[in-house]
């Protein structure tokens, strides 16, 4: 049974890292492009900025659970030098949306909220991409 849920490791490293991909490189800006107005793209891509928030989050404890319960299996060792990429990018997650997010929204200095948010987005993207390579890459 274990090694069934071990399978599914590469496959929410691959949701975590292409969701980021997607909403950072294509939605969030075709929001901008295509909505009348920048403050209605912003509230918009602030809810998908959540929802990634919360699936990222999901992700990355699913794969923490994966790496505790399936001691011997060859998925584990992978989960295992991961682990710090897949802490690192959940704490990325929660604190965007809890530390940086409600600034962004207060338009609280916004500049530089919006800097913050789009470095620790970029660093949740390179923490996802590594976990998903780790996991996918073949031992050899």
């Amino acid at each position: 049974m274990a090694a069934r849920f071990q399978a599914l490791a590469p496959w929410l490293a691959a949701l975590w890292w292409g969701s980021l991909t997607t909403l950072g490189a294509l939605v969030a800006p075709l929001l901008f492009v295509h909505l009348p107005s920048p403050a209605l793209a912003g509230g918009m891509a602030a809810k998908l900025f959540t929802a990634q928030t919360w699936l990222g989050t999901g992700c990355g404890l699913f794969l923490l659970l994966l790496s505790r319960s399936g001691q011997g299996q060859p998925t584990t060792g992978r989960l295992q030098s991961a682990m710090m990429f897949i802490m690192l990018g959940v704490l990325l997650a929660l604190l965007s949306e809890f530390a940086v997010a409600p600034r962004i929204v207060s338009r609280d200095n916004l500049r530089l909220w919006h800097s913050v948010g789009s470095a620790m987005f970029a660093l949740q993207w390179l923490c996802a991409g590594v976990t998903f390579w780790k996991m996918t890459r073949t031992q050899g």
